[in-house]
């Protein structure tokens, strides 16, 4: 089963940097089984809470819409 993700470009860079002739996915297996259990608590609060940064994402989406031409189509 294939699935989507998304990367950062920096991610990215770093994958691609040590892929080689590995696939992706070879590369995501590898650097992440080392046998041991993971430890999720480690990982709170890894995404803040960044509303400052999301409200002026927000506002550039509305800019960027409002912006946009729609054009009238005849049938």
């Amino acid at each position: 089963m294939v699935k989507v993700i998304s990367l950062s470009d920096e991610a990215y860079r770093r994958l691609k940097a040590i892929k080689g002739n590995r696939s992706f996915s070879e590369i995501v297996i590898d650097i992440t089984s080392d046998g041991k259990k993971k430890d999720i608590m480690k990982f709170c609060g890894l995404w803040r809470d960044d509303s400052k940064y999301w409200e002026n994402f927000k506002k550039e989406i509305r800019k960027s819409r409002d912006r946009a031409k729609l054009r009238e189509v005849k049938f």
